[in-house]
């Protein structure tokens, strides 16, 4: 069950994992590293200050839209979040600011990608997780193509993704990209990438390779620094995984005992 503290800062737990943090006085304030990535991911995206058309899947207490509000003032957002009870919990104890753009929706994400309109989306954003795991209908090669079918001609999709060696969902997941989008880009810390434990990484794409080198400093600078892995490297990381269709798509792995708690 969703739980929240009572002071200006807020972590949203669900099952005793750290779900969202938000800070009412300061949504630039970003608490969990991938959810710095993400950021660093839409500050790439446009010019600075640049209003975006984005569509989030999966909301959490909308860290990552107040981000986008307060960086990109002007910005049409749409959430996507299942859980309807955690909607109304957000809007309770965690109003928008007025004005600021954001929709939100209590409805399922693959249905809602599929509803959407072809080339309505700037960039995608999905951080949808069924407790600790991707739903199965977020990781076949046939959601990989409703994706690309709803961004705009270089626009990117954005995912948090989680895995551990020897990578079998993550290697698949970009195998689905792959066949959607023709620039693939990684980002996650050194130590997840060579299969020392179990941890987050973002998986990003478009229709026109990836300009990375600006993310790439802006990864590396943070108190845990990632590395993006694109090109060549990304594609030795991959090579031998195959798309997965829908009929044989399974929910991202369970992750060890710990690997995401609060300690």
């Amino acid at each position: 069950m969703p739980d929240v503290d009572r002071e200006r800062a807020w972590l949203l737990t669900v099952d005793g994992a750290p779900q969202s943090y938000v800070d009412l006085d300061d949504p630039l304030h970003l608490e969990f590293e991938y959810v710095r990535r993400l950021a660093h991911v839409l500050d790439c995206a446009a010019e600075p200050g640049a209003a975006l058309d984005l569509l989030h899947l999966g909301g959490g207490a909308l860290t990552l839209p107040r981000y986008a509000a307060a960086t990109r003032a002007g910005s049409r957002q749409a959430v996507v979040e299942f859980d309807a009870g955690l909607v109304e919990l957000v809007a309770g104890h965690l109003p928008l600011p007025e004005g600021c753009g954001v929709t939100v929706h209590a409805a399922d994400a693959r249905a809602w990608l599929e509803a959407a309109p072809a080339r309505s989306a700037d960039v995608i954003v999905a951080d949808v997780f069924g407790g600790s795991r991707v739903p199965a209908q977020l990781t076949s090669v046939e959601y990989a193509r409703e994706a690309a079918r709803v961004l705009r001609p270089g626009g990117l999709y954005a995912a948090n993704l989680a895995d551990g060696a020897p990578f079998d969902f993550l290697r698949a997941q970009l195998a689905n990209f792959g066949e959607a989008f023709a620039g693939l880009a990684l980002i996650a810390e050194p130590a997840v990438l060579r299969g020392r434990r179990f941890g987050n990484a973002v998986l990003l794409a478009s229709d026109a390779p990836l300009e990375v080198g600006v993310l790439a400093r802006l990864c590396a600078g943070d108190a845990f620094p990632a590395r993006v892995e694109f090109g060549d490297g990304l594609a030795r990381f991959v090579r031998g995984a195959r798309p997965v269709a829908d009929a044989d798509a399974a929910a991202s792995p369970a992750p060890p005992e710990g690997a995401f708690s609060l300690g």
